[in-house]
């Protein structure tokens, strides 16, 4: 979609939402040797885990069908102290993944060590979009700037009650519209040891810079692609990923030349923790077990219960 095209948005918020319930969704592959990328915003908290921005979730780039991306990773340890650091091939349109295979069948063994092991190696959902940092206090030099936000569930979630309200009383709004969008008001809270994003809220709808065109055509075009995050040219093959779960998990593989071993690990993904922080550390809706009643349910239970029904 052009600039020029984002005033005709009629029905766009159901666009959106039907996009979200029928959607499937990589990050784009490091630097070699780098394990920052600088296009990525991320928020920053104080010693006693709480955190404040402000941000503008901007719309689709011309290209693209959706302001928004999807993708699966894992990232757990194995016995081996090697770590398993890669993007779901199931982001890939639901291919196959070794892991999701093995967290299938080991789940659905019935034993609590089993499901223990399943809950450390689930995949684990992402959504990447382009933002408009209004407000960041922490960092203030990144204001007005446009960067990718990597979120999980609970702030799409948000997203999509915003666009489909439950109340009478309140309008729908298209959180990536400039015009009749609303800034996100994040605010992150340490709860029991990790992030909670509950608190998050979106503002009254309002136009972006006034609506000023000039000012908003510039933003729109100093957006990123989301495209390369669904590259399968950046995932690992299946065979790549059997090979290195074998090894992460101490089983054996087969052999490989040395020359080999190295190509497989520079086309690894650099890992996603900030500051190289270890995954204890990182916000819970990333490695929340799997609970009944919890929307995580689809990436965890029911998937493996699929998967086994297909087999």
């Amino acid at each position: 979609m052009s600039f020029s095209n984002l005033k005709n948005r009629s029905a766009n918020i159901d666009a959106l939402v039907n996009a979200a319930e029928a959607a499937g969704g990589k990050p784009q592959a490091a630097t070699k040797n780098s394990y920052v990328d600088e296009r990525l915003w991320k928020p920053t908290v104080d010693k006693a885990g709480n955190g404040y921005a402000v941000l503008r979730f901007l719309p689709a780039t011309e290209g693209e069908d959706l302001p928004w991306v999807r993708y699966w990773d894992h990232a757990f340890q194995g016995p081996t102290g090697q770590w398993m650091i890669e993007n779901c091939r199931t982001s890939l349109n639901g291919e196959a993944c070794p892991v999701c295979e093995l967290n299938s069948k080991l789940w659905n063994t019935g034993l609590d060590d089993d499901k223990a092991t399943v809950r450390k190696q689930k995949r684990r959902l992402h959504y990447v979009a382009n933002v408009l940092v209004v407000s960041d206090p922490s960092n203030p030099q990144n204001e007005g700037k446009v960067f990718l936000y990597k979120f999980g569930k609970k702030i799409f979630d948000k997203i999509m009650d915003v666009m489909q309200p439950q109340f009478a009383d309140e309008d729908p709004i298209n959180p990536f519209d400039f015009w009749e969008g609303a800034d996100f008001k994040l605010k992150i809270r340490n709860v029991e040891g990790y992030r909670n994003y509950d608190k998050s809220e979106f503002s009254s709808a309002a136009a972006l810079f006034g609506g000023d065109d000039a000012k908003l055509e510039e933003l729109y075009n100093s957006q990123y692609a989301l495209k390369e995050f669904v590259d399968p040219k950046n995932y690992k093959s299946y065979d790549e990923l059997a090979t290195k779960l074998a090894r992460t998990l101490g089983e054996e593989g087969p052999t490989r030349t040395t020359a080999e071993q190295i190509s497989l690990d520079e086309t690894a993904p650099a890992p996603t923790f900030p500051e190289r922080e270890q995954p204890a550390q990182q916000e819970r809706e990333s490695f929340d077990p799997p609970v009944s009643t919890s929307s995580s349910d689809d990436d965890t239970l029911s998937y493996f219960a699929k998967l086994a029904n297909t087999n």
